[in-house]
């Protein structure tokens, strides 16, 4: 996790949750039992419960109304057999909660620990988070100063552990490794757009048409010196539009991608590429695109490092002893209590 994520959580925590309870819930817990057992650390119900409800809040709050639905609805639907979307999210948030507790076991291996600033932000962030939210609001996310330092003492270990956990890898990636092509497009589209905005499919003959305005432009391509997809695609009424990548890129297309792909040299120009969207005529520009190629590197880099970092948790996950209390964590319940994020009002409203 990297500061900016750290300082999101921090302010989070330090802000206000609007909780929601359906009828016949009882808020009411055990905030000392215990959910699970990480070597000689034990993972309370009162330090779960609040990570599971901030992790809550970010869906509720965010996520639920991307998919324009109700947290309830989204905690609902069933994403497999026998399986809600709560199923499956409590399942990483319990995985993520013990390895919080793995990383911080392991902190001193990486000379990490908080520094006299961190603790004096956390105290600070914990007893904002105790002044802003009711009495009422608190008992429902055990939202309590101890719960919510010993979160934030953990999350900011994360922060610290990130970078020394991803060192050492093998930062040299060769260009054949990396390599990115580029070309220049123009698609035709089988859906026309009106005045107003309004989408419609066209007709099988304006289909037959348009794929015939395709091969005229795909045909006087390829038997052209210069071979000018610009010019061409303006005659033709179209744009041109760009694109960099390799044999496992599937955007724009993947039909697309395969068949520029398989051009042996920069400048030849693609066979017709139907889809089930629309018609695509293309012309590689370049086999090493030099920023596309530089950037890709740095994303294999970047997956190397990521590779070590979940290769270093899986270990100390199978070397330590894992209790899971699922009648305990099963208290926790997405469905009859929903928590979102107090959204702040702009400077001026009332």
């Amino acid at each position: 996790m990297g500061q900016f994520r750290k300082k999101m959580i921090i302010v989070a925590a330090a802000g206000a949750l609007a909780v929601s309870s359906l009828a016949g819930c009882s808020r009411s817990m055990d905030n000392d039992a215990v959910v699970a057992e990480v070597g000689k650390d034990k993972i309370t119900l009162g330090v779960a419960n609040f990570y599971a409800r901030m992790q809550q809040a970010q869906y509720e709050t965010y996520y639920a109304g991307m998919m324009g639905m109700t947290g309830e609805d989204m905690w609902k639907q069933e994403i497999e057999d026998g399986k809600t979307y709560e199923d499956s999210t409590k399942e990483s948030i319990l995985e993520a909660l013990e390895n919080l507790y793995l990383l911080e076991q392991h902190a001193t291996d990486y000379k990490v620990e908080l520094t006299d600033d961190d603790k004096k932000a956390i105290n600070k962030a914990a007893n904002s988070f105790v002044e802003n939210n009711t009495l009422e609001d608190k008992e429902a996310v055990s939202g309590y100063e101890k719960n919510v330092k010993k979160f934030l003492e953990l999350v900011t270990i994360q922060s610290k552990m990130d970078q020394p956990m991803k060192e050492g890898v093998d930062e040299n990636v060769s260009d054949e490794e990396a390599a990115q092509k580029s070309m220049q497009y123009v698609f035709f589209s089988y859906n026309k757009t009106d005045e107003e905005g309004n989408s419609t499919a066209l007709s099988d003959d304006e289909k037959a048409a348009l794929k015939e305005t395709a091969q005229a432009l795909d045909d006087s391509l390829k038997a052209s010196e210069t071979k000018d997809i610009e010019a061409a695609a303006k005659e033709a009424g179209q744009e041109v539009q760009t694109a960099t990548f390799d044999s496992e890129s599937t955007s724009p297309n993947a039909d697309l991608v395969k068949a520029a792909d398989a051009l042996e040299n920069e400048g030849d120009v693609t066979d017709l590429v139907e889809t089930d969207s629309g018609i695509y005529v293309a012309k590689v520009t370049s086999f090493l695109d030099r920023e596309a190629t530089d950037a890709k590197k740095e994303s294999i880099v970047q997956q190397r490092k990521q590779e070590q970092y979940d290769s270093l948790l899986k270990k100390w996950r199978k070397d330590t002893e894992i209790k899971e209390h699922k009648k305990v964590w099963k208290k926790i319940d997405f469905n009859k209590q929903g928590v979102t994020i107090k959204q702040s009002e702009p400077a001026g409203d009332k």
